[in-house]
């Protein structure tokens, strides 16, 4: 087994980033890989011990995929510069890719697929060094840190409100909940045995939680669950609903269709399946906001709201829900926020139709002092694709290591989806 690593090793065989002069260092660690990405702000793609990079390659950045249709798990070596595909799968689709999660150590690496004879979705359990690969019952949205579970929703039904972070089926393979399902939710993986079990129903969300959810007569709602991630000790999970009036007939892809029909709801329930809190409700939500993690402590929420309708703050909550505030009274959330684990510094990026990108399809990532309320763009890049399709965007998804010193990101450079490392090492020192 690879142990941590102190330093991790990056190789000079990957070019620096050098345009508009970044304040950190900055490489390309996809440079020969077309369409590359990885995973999510939530989540490292860079290996335990440090030595390796998993991210996903589009087979084609021009247009949505078809159910059925494979993109590659490829393994980059940062030491070597090497990469190599160490997977096929069907069980992607372009915002989050296969769902790519490291486990414990760098023999154990977790993606989506999809069994196109039954189009059922479920996990591999993968040593990308060795070959060796182990089915799950379940899926995989979000591994726990120390790699002994899994946590997934019902991944074939999330592209009913947005397409991008599940698995491609036929639209008539998947299945319809009118109403609390008391027989879909969240599904816990053991990853030793890949067994699965639900951990939560839908109804068990709405009918238990403490606060209560407020959801309008939910009889007539139609009712998924969307994002679910554990805290880094390993202990607790975030659980997302989203929800929209049923119609006669069934409907799909309701950002694009409706998106104000769509209402949200993140949920806290520790891994004991124990008390269920909803963390920020609709009433909340429904004000403007996105991309709530978790904080370092596993104890807190930080999120984009705009709590006092006067525009995007970053705000906390405590996972029971209450002490919701802002971080800063004045300085504006973008893209997705995550607290350091020092406890004095936000970073997050921005969406290119948000108001702090520069208008010309570049993006700040933005280091944020939560003392001072001091800013500084770290890195500004390119994030804008051509293709008129926000399921196909470029997200940077900043995301740090393991160590909280790296931080990975994706940017479109010179044609194509690439994936960048910085080291923040000259930052986050003392």
């Amino acid at each position: 087994m690879h142990g941590r690593r102190l330093n991790m090793k990056i190789h000079d065989s990957f070019p620096k980033y050098a345009d508009f002069d970044p304040q950190v260092p900055v490489w390309c660690v996809t440079p020969d890989r077309p369409g590359c990405i990885h995973r999510f702000f939530d989540t490292s793609p860079i290996s335990p011990s440090g030595r390796y990079l998993a991210v996903f390659q589009l087979p084609f950045e021009d247009r949505q995929p078809q159910p059925g249709e494979k993109g590659n798990v490829c393994l980059v070596d940062l030491e070597t510069g090497k990469d190599r595909v160490v997977a096929e799968t069907c069980g992607w689709e372009p915002q989050m890719g296969a769902n790519i999660n490291w486990g414990g150590s760098d023999h154990e690496l977790f993606f989506n697929d999809v069994n196109t004879e039954t189009w059922h979705p479920f996990a591999w359990k993968l040593d990308p060094l060795t070959g060796k690969r182990q089915p799950m019952e379940g899926t995989l949205y979000h591994a726990s840190p120390d790699g002994k579970w899994l946590i997934s929703a019902n991944m074939a039904t999330m592209r009913k409100t947005q397409p991008g972070y599940g698995v491609c089926i036929p639209l008539d393979k998947m299945r319809r909940n009118v109403g609390p399902a008391d027989d879909d939710g969240f599904y816990l993986t053991d990853t030793s045995t890949g067994k699965t079990r639900m951990l939560a129903s839908i109804a068990d969300l709405i009918n238990q939680a403490d606060p209560p959810v407020l959801i309008d007569d939910p009889k007539r709602q139609e009712i998924y669950g969307f994002h679910s991630k554990f805290n880094p000790q390993s202990d607790c999970l975030m659980l997302s609903l989203r929800w929209f009036p049923a119609t006669d007939e069934p409907r799909w892809n309701m950002f694009k269709n409706d998106h104000s029909a769509v209402r949200f709801a993140w949920f806290t329930i520790g891994l004991d399946g124990g008390q269920m809190h909803c963390a920020v409700g609709p009433e909340q939500w429904i004000k403007r906001g996105h991309h709530a993690t978790w904080f370092p402590d596993g104890k807190r929420i930080s999120m984009n709201l705009n709590i006092d309708r006067a525009g995007l703050r970053f705000v906390q909550v405590n996972a029971d829900g209450t002490g919701l505030c802002k971080m800063l009274d004045d300085t504006p959330g973008s893209g997705h926020p995550t607290v350091h684990t020092d406890g004095k510094h936000l970073l997050t990026d921005t969406y290119t139709m948000e108001d702090m990108s520069f208008g010309d399809g570049t993006i700040p990532l933005r280091w944020i002092d939560l003392e001072s309320g001091r800013e500084e763009v770290l890195v500004r890049i390119n994030t804008q694709q051509p293709i008129p399709d926000g399921v196909m965007r470029v997200d940077p998804h900043p995301a740090w290591d393991r160590m909280w010193r790296y931080v990975t990101f994706n940017a479109y450079i010179d044609g194509t989806r690439r994936v960048f490392i910085a080291d923040m090492k000259d930052l986050i020192r003392g």
